[in-house]
């Protein structure tokens, strides 16, 4: 009998993350993954996956990379704002400022063409995203997107 691929889950991640720091967020991470599953219910992938593994997978990569929870958090809501009836102020009063911006950040770059005729980033684009300390987080995850 063939062995089943693992899933992906939320502890994971947060595994991941807690051995690289002492401190972690685990209840706002937490809550940030049960809203985006939440409001991303009934949604499916091509592949007939639940829709949530695509957010979880954001998750993952920057967990590997040690970024902050607020990140982390922003990637588990990355498409809320995008694909459900949830608005940028519900991100708000539930999540605060920081993480909301994020998530409408991540929106509004991924409306932006970023890709020359070759498929290669722009070195323009490049040049902002890293050289823009607060804005650097928020456009590293939708990178992984």
């Amino acid at each position: 009998m063939a062995e089943e691929e693992q899933k992906l889950t939320i502890y994971d991640i947060i595994n991941t993350l807690k051995k690289n720091r002492k401190k972690v967020n685990t209840k706002l991470i937490l809550k940030a993954y049960h809203f985006s599953k939440d409001n991303h219910n009934d949604q499916k992938r091509l592949s007939g996956e639940d829709y949530i593994i695509h957010p979880l997978n954001v998750a993952n990569i920057l967990s590997q990379i040690n970024l902050d929870d607020e990140t982390i958090c922003a990637a588990l809501l990355h498409d809320v704002v995008e694909d459900t009836s949830i608005t940028k102020e519900d991100v708000i009063r539930e999540f605060g400022e920081e993480i909301a911006n994020m998530v409408d950040r991540s929106y509004k770059t991924w409306k932006i063409t970023i890709y020359n005729k070759r498929g290669t980033t722009s070195r323009k684009l490049q040049k902002n995203v890293f050289s823009n300390g607060k804005r650097y987080k928020g456009y590293t995850y939708k990178t992984c997107r």
